[in-house]
């Protein structure tokens, strides 16, 4: 006989058109928190709407709810991927970010079913509900934050609060730690608001708690060892992929911004990526335009070059000493799929080879540590999206960097919203590190961060033009850079741990059975 299938505990929440209207509207609202509208309430309401979706689904209606949801919120968050990449490209992105998104939403609907029968009690429903909720939002984030192919960070509900009261709680709970939290107070307010048996004065203790964390904690204490003064180029050369240039168009361009740096005594000069069209690595022009840049400032300049080693091309920034040449690289660890390579390229490419073929070289993920030494200071080194890349950015300050130099090309991206967004990621890597951040990209934005995640200094956008500042150098280590990968763990194994668990005890009865079944002879 087959076991009946399961049902929810109790009636749907709303009517399935209206849940699929709410996750709609909630996906879309969820990307208005982020910039360049950059409303970060909206975050709130949009997770909201989401969640309120959810409850008192089928497993396949949920699926469609969150496949809704990913549609409509990364539909909107990463429409300038079409930019460079054009529609195909793009509707994929989407979509497997949207499956992921959906697939997290079930798991959620999951949580909604079986864990009231564990966790009966108030407490149960006010509180450990919504956690295992929050830590089963945040784990799909960090699924879809490296998985495939290096995974795509973009859009965790975390980074919509740059400039938010809750800014301060980076530096202590991380990203994921603080995109917990949010989902968190969020989800305990639904279960207060729908669930009849909440009607005690006391179900506001633990969402006003939340909320009191996220807004009440400190800022960090970053204590100051120095300063180091930085000139940073913003060339708004043709450095973008479709641009019409000539050859070392490219490299002049950002030469001739860099003029109003060489009466200057810096202790470091800084280019974006995608700032030279030849490498000096192999290029003597270009070598002796890096030296005569390097020795001008008494500095090194911080470049950037396509590189070749061994057989096989990097996305590499190079640390050039005036008289000495190069001394240290750093090569891209993590370079973007389908923009800097093309992963199973073989298989992909009988899908689309026009596609594919666009993409002419495929960087190798590079080895080399992020830190380079300037003048015996530590600096942190990034490339790009590099920035939204836990990994190299701990390790970074793991390895004692004092300040971060974030180099990036967003030409291809023309006036979207791309740059915007990962500005305000760069301000929360400060405070979540509690380092400067030297932001620099071709065409913008670019800024100087401090450690407090405000901006001291910010260059106007597709324009040429020079940063120069006496950024902050600092050693202490924020609980998060410490901590920050532990967080993440610890949160997924909350939400798909219990999530196991609870499945594992609702349906013991039903297992036992038809293991004995099994066994009578």
């Amino acid at each position: 006989m087959r076991p009946p299938a399961e049902v929810s505990t109790g009636p749907a929440v709303i009517p399935l058109p209206a849940a699929l209207a709410a996750a709609a509207a909630g996906g879309a609202i969820l990307d208005g928190a982020f910039p360049d509208k950059n409303w970060w309430p909206l975050a709130f309401l949009g997770i909201g709407l989401i969640l309120a979706a959810l409850p008192g689904r089928r497993a396949g209606a949920a699926f469609a709810v969150g496949l809704v949801a990913g549609v409509s919120f990364y539909g909107f968050h990463i429409q300038w991927v079409a930019l460079f990449l054009g529609p195909v490209p793009i509707a994929a992105l989407v979509l497997l970010q949207a499956l992921l998104f959906a697939a997290g939403c079930t798991a959620i609907t999951l949580a909604y079913r079986w864990l009231p029968q564990l966790w009966p009690g108030p407490w149960g429903s006010c509180l450990g509900v919504p956690a295992v909720v929050a830590a089963v939002w945040c784990a799909r984030e960090a699924v879809s934050s490296t998985w495939p192919y290096g995974g795509f960070s973009w859009g965790r509900a975390a980074m919509s609060q740059s400039t938010s009261p809750l800014r301060e709680s980076f530096a202590w709970l991380g990203i994921s730690g603080v995109g917990f939290v949010m989902v968190l107070v969020v989800a305990m307010i639904l279960q207060i608001v729908s669930t009849r048996t909440l009607r005690h004065p006391s179900r506001w203790i633990a969402p006003v708690a939340a909320a009191t964390l996220l807004v009440g904690l400190p800022a960090w204490p970053v204590a100051q060892t120095g300063t180091m003064r930085v000139g940073a180029v913003q060339g708004n050369g043709p450095a973008g992929y479709f641009d019409d240039s000539g050859p070392g168009d490219l490299t002049q361009a950002q030469v001739d911004a860099t003029t109003p740096l060489l009466d200057e005594r810096l202790d470091a000069v800084l280019w974006p990526e995608g700032a030279t069209d030849r490498s000096p690595l192999t290029d003597d022009d270009t070598a002796a335009t890096f030296d005569s840049i390097a020795r001008a400032t008494a500095a090194p300049l911080i470049g950037w070059a396509i590189t070749e080693r061994d057989g096989r091309t990097y996305n590499t920034e190079i640390q050039w000493e005036p008289g000495r040449g190069p001394v240290d690289f750093y090569d891209k660890k993590h370079p973007v799929p389908f923009g800097e390579y093309v992963p199973d390229r073989a298989f992909w490419r009988s899908l689309a080879p026009d596609l594919v073929d666009m993409v002419a070289r495929d960087y190798t993920p590079g080895t080399t540590d992020p830190i380079f030494d300037i003048s015996g200071v530590p600096v942190g080194i990034s490339i790009c999206f590099d920035i939204v890349d836990d990994d190299v950015l701990r390790q970074s300050i793991t390895e004692g960097a004092q300040v971060l130099f974030s180099s990036s090309n967003n030409a291809d991206f023309g006036r979207s919203d791309q740059s915007a967004q990962q500005l305000a990621i760069a301000r929360i890597r400060a405070i979540e590190l509690g380092r400067s951040v030297v932001n620099i990209s071709t065409v913008g934005r670019s800024a100087v961060i401090a450690p407090d995640g405000s901006i001291s200094k910010e260059l106007p956008w597709h324009a040429p033009g020079t940063l120069i500042a006496d950024v902050p150098l600092a050693n202490s280590v924020t609980p998060a850079a410490r901590w920050g990968g532990e967080i993440e763990t610890a949160l997924a194994v909350l939400g798909f741990g219990s999530l196991i668990g609870a499945f594992l005890v609702l349906h013991r009865p039903r297992l036992t059975s038809r293991s004995c079944h099994r066994n009578v002879p």
